[in-house]
């Protein structure tokens, strides 16, 4: 997937580091942005507004998600074929990954799949996520998000204390949250980071196969030929209850 920035919590400021543009889009890929995103695209409401995600999506849902960063789109487009009662928003501000997720979902309504449980915002997630209401989402992915390994780099990253406490509001109790990752100091940085938030603090699951079900990735792929090892993280949002009563260390 992409490598979405983090947010400087401690200061309150809007960042989003990374790329929002490659290489010029092919006519083609640029004919899906200007003609299949408006329709898609997710309209952030006025500043402390809530998103409607029953006006947002067909009726007949039963479940939201969010894919935060999810790059060629690969893992989302198999997962909103997979699940077609659940809604699904991909945040993604790198223009070329909108594209690719477009044609793939374009390719999947040509073999006649319908895709219309996908929603798009092709911007920094933490806007769309504060507009969210509270306990809405079933399931949260970030997988291999930028690890940005220096030190005087890792205030950008994603997992960070006020960011988790961002999805601990919208997230439902036990509403799923995945993660991958293939550097090693990111690793420990999201183990220490979650054990630290009362609202996933013990409910992690490390597992060093992908699970099934989870679609592969361009940057899994690039990883392996890289010779890198791989970690996927499941998390459950622990019950209200007992987030307000505190929780054992996470794993």
């Amino acid at each position: 997937m992409t490598r979405p920035g983090g947010a400087p919590a401690e200061t309150g400021r809007r960042v989003l580091y990374g790329r929002r543009k490659g290489r010029p889009l092919r006519p083609g890929r640029l004919r899906l942005v200007e003609e299949m995103l408006p329709a898609l695209r997710v309209p952030l409401p006025a500043s402390g507004g809530r998103i409607d995600l029953s006006a947002l999506f067909p009726a007949g849902l039963t479940e939201y998600r969010i894919e935060i960063g999810f790059g060629a789109g690969e893992h989302l487009a198999a997962e909103a074929a997979a699940s077609p009662r659940a809604g699904i928003i991909g945040c993604e501000p790198y223009l070329n990954g909108v594209a690719a997720l477009l044609a793939l979902l374009a390719a999947a309504a040509a073999a006649g799949q319908s895709a219309d449980n996908v929603r798009i915002h092709p911007d920094d997630a933490r806007p769309l996520l504060e507009a969210l209401p509270d306990g809405c989402l079933s399931r949260v992915t970030l997988l291999f998000p930028d690890p940005w390994p220096k030190k005087r780099q890792f205030k950008r990253r994603f997992v960070c204390a006020g960011n988790l406490e961002v999805l601990a509001r919208v997230m439902q109790d036990g509403g799923e949250l995945r993660l991958a990752t293939d550097h090693e100091g990111y690793l420990e940085w999201i183990r220490e980071h979650l054990a630290a938030c009362p609202a996933f603090a013990g409910s992690g699951e490390i597992l060093d196969r992908r699970p099934q079900g989870w679609a592969p990735t361009r940057y899994e792929a690039r990883a392996r030929r890289q010779g890198g090892r791989c970690t996927w993280l499941r998390y459950r949002r622990r019950d209200r209850v007992k987030d307000r009563a505190g929780g054992p260390d996470g794993a």
